[in-house]
Formats: structure tokens, C-alpha cells, sequence
């Protein structure tokens, strides 16, 4: 299924790309530790080409017993300027939650109505 810019499939999501250089469509798998390509001449064959690779990927995994999807700790660093992380903290201090709990709810929100 295509959505927006976005090819999805299985899980799994890749953002198709045009080279005029090569007069490819191509794109790769994005969210796992691999890198998991796909390619076609033709557009109308480009998300066949992406269903292909998400199988052969998953039929891989499952042959040497590795787990298909990166793992995600559900840490990262976002770096904000001074005056937005102000705002922030002063909002989250005013909603008695922590900055950081105040930031996973603004992710939540942001993601359900995207």
C-alpha cells in the first residue's frame, strides 16, 4: 500500500526515489539494522519490487534465526533551541509531568493525528 510518499507493506515502510542518471526507480527497507534494497525500470513495478525485498528479508531472517526488525530502546537526544525547551518545561511543569514524559505525549499526539 502506498500512502503519501511512503510505500508500507508487512510493517515495514520505504520512501521510493527516482535516479535520472541510472532511469531507476529504487528505494530501501527504513527502520532495520540492515540495509535492504530494492530497485525497477518500471514505477508500476516498484512496489512489487518493495513487497519482494520485505519477504525476501523476513525469509532470510528466519533462515539464520536473526530478529528481522531493529530494536528500538526508546531513547534518543533531541536537540531543541534554548527558548522551544523553555516552553517545554515550563508546559510540562504546569501539566505536573516531566519534561520528558510531556515530550512522549507530544510524539503520542503528533503521530495519531499524522
Amino acid at each position: 500500500m502506498a500512502a503519501g510518499n511512503l510505500l508500507y507493506y508487512k510493517g515495514y515502510s520505504a520512501r521510493p526515489e527516482y535516479s535520472a542518471d541510472d532511469r531507476t526507480f529504487y528505494g530501501v527497507i527504513l527502520g532495520i539494522s540492515d540495509l535492504v534494497d530494492f530497485s525497477s525500470d518500471r514505477a508500476d513495478e516498484l512496489e512489487n519490487e518493495f513487497h519482494r525485498a520485505v519477504d525476501d528479508y523476513l525469509d532470510f531472517c528466519r533462515e539464520i534465526g536473526k530478529e528481522p526488525q531493529k530494536e528500538y530502546k526508546g531513547t534518543f537526544n533531541v536537540r531543541v533551541s534554548p527558548e522551544l525547551h523553555r516552553q517545554a518545561a515550563m508546559r510540562a511543569e504546569a501539566e505536573n509531568v516531566s519534561l520528558n514524559r510531556f515530550v512522549e505525549n507530544a510524539l503520542r499526539n503528533a503521530l495519531v493525528h499524522s
